[in-house]
């Protein structure tokens, strides 16, 4: 079998993922999913795609991640995950698509603005 590649990303983090036939492995940087994401949370964050559609044994995911913080990396993760089964089988589209798992959250964060100590804060104001 060939081996399905797609990219997932989540504020600043940034998941490239290749997808091939096996018995259910997750690296993500050269560690064990259980390793690298010791949360159960995130976990099922990252399975919810495959645990979906029923293949969580057998397809081996190997995983390139940077950017961001854990929460964002799990929810990048399941976005390439969900894609790069859409590439293995079309047919998979709409279940992954009625669950929300193929929607690029687009949300970041503000940036700080200039004469404010945060994006909308301003400095208190005094009258005297």
């Amino acid at each position: 079998m060939e081996v399905f590649n797609a990219i997932g990303r989540r504020k600043a983090a940034v998941a490239r993922v290749y997808l091939s036939e096996g018995n259910g492995e997750i690296i993500i940087n050269k560690k064990n999913l259980e390793t690298y994401f010791p949360s159960g949370i995130l976990q099922y964050v990252v399975k919810q795609p495959l645990n979906k559609l029923g293949v969580a044994d057998k397809f081996n995911v190997k995983v390139n991640l940077n950017g961001g913080g854990y929460k964002g990396q799990a929810e990048a993760l399941r976005l390439a995950i969900a894609r790069a089964l859409v590439k293995l089988d079309q047919e998979n589209k709409s279940a992954l698509k009625s669950e929300g798992f193929l929607t690029r959250d687009s949300r970041v964060v503000e940036r700080k603005k200039p004469g404010q100590p945060k994006a909308r804060r301003k400095f208190q104001f005094s009258k005297r």
